[in-house]
């Protein structure tokens, strides 16, 4: 029995790289690599990079305290790519890639909606690999959205 949606391995390459882009190198190299630009750009990563590392410490502080089983640990069933960890809500990747998107979009507004939706696409990918039930991926983009508005909020930089 699998919680993962039934993916054909013509399906599954695709969600595998989707879901990476969540992950701790390529969010951080997103967030990252740009604060050797100047202007604009340099100071949406500087948003960035602080939305992707306060999230995420959010993230592991209600994981540790919450301690939702992943779904494939919860039904017995194997995930479509390895469990980062044991614990479930709330998605790290979904808001790590949230985090940056959203950080990227309000500095940026005509990026906007192909950087949410890349950073949907991610939070859909930890449901369809079996690693996240549909409420981690929600709650892990709410923290993302509301630490970007606060860090703008706290740094009175202009959007």
């Amino acid at each position: 029995m699998r919680w993962a949606v039934d993916l054909s391995p013509g399906w599954r390459r695709p969600w595998i790289a989707v879901t990476h882009l969540g992950g701790l190198w390529c969010s951080t190299a997103v967030a990252g690599l740009p604060l050797l630009a100047g202007g604009a750009l340099r100071a949406a990563a500087v948003r960035a990079a602080l939305g992707l590392v306060i999230s995420h410490a959010m993230v592991q502080v209600v994981k540790r305290n919450v301690l939702r089983e992943r779904p494939s640990s919860a039904v017995g069933a194997e995930a479509l790519i390895a469990n980062p960890d044991a614990f479930s809500f709330p998605s790290g990747h979904a808001t790590a890639a949230m985090a940056v998107a959203f950080a990227y979009a309000l500095a940026f507004p005509g990026w906007g909606a192909p950087l949410f939706l890349l950073a949907m696409a991610v939070g859909v990918s930890r449901v369809c690999l079996g690693v996240h039930y549909p409420g981690d991926v929600l709650a892990g983009q709410a923290i993302a959205i509301l630490t970007d508005l606060c860090v703008v909020a706290a740094g009175r930089w202009p959007v």
